[in-house]
């Protein structure tokens, strides 16, 4: 298994704009893009920071996966990314390790990226993204 690096910091908003002003006006951080994401009813702002992005999810719905989370919780970080080199081969040395996943095998999201979840009890009670970025592993590319 190869962490390559934090892809992204998650935090869940209950007002985008809101939270823009804080990230942009105090830390100086710009909006690379803002996303609608329908499946999982959130509209997501991308701030890149070096190699990395935070990411600003903000529920369209109260009944999304984010919303229900937020009502427990409230606002705050939601998960951190670790871009791996190959996901299935991480997948199966956490199963190895009796790590618990929340994925079985990998989703696709629209933009060729594999990932997964692994589960907060398995992680100290953080919620932990596995990605892999669209190509081949680095060890079958070479």
């Amino acid at each position: 298994m190869t962490i390559k690096r934090i892809d992204h910091i998650a935090i869940a908003v209950q007002d985008l704009n809101q939270s823009l002003g804080f990230w942009e006006h105090a830390l100086g951080l710009r909006v690379h893009e803002v996303r609608n994401v329908p499946e999982q009813a959130v509209d997501i702002a991308f701030l890149p920071v070096g190699a990395s992005e935070v990411e600003l999810v903000n529920p369209v719905t109260t009944d999304s996966g984010i919303a229900k989370w937020m009502q427990k919780r409230g606002p705050g970080i939601h998960h951190i990314c670790f871009e791996v080199d190959d996901i299935r081969a991480t997948m199966a040395e956490l199963n190895a390790k009796d790590m618990e996943l929340i994925d079985r095998e990998p989703r696709t999201s629209k933009d060729g990226k594999l990932y997964a979840f692994i589960h907060p009890k398995s992680a100290g009670g953080v919620l932990i993204e596995l990605y892999q970025l669209p190509g081949l592993p680095e060890a079958l590319s070479q």
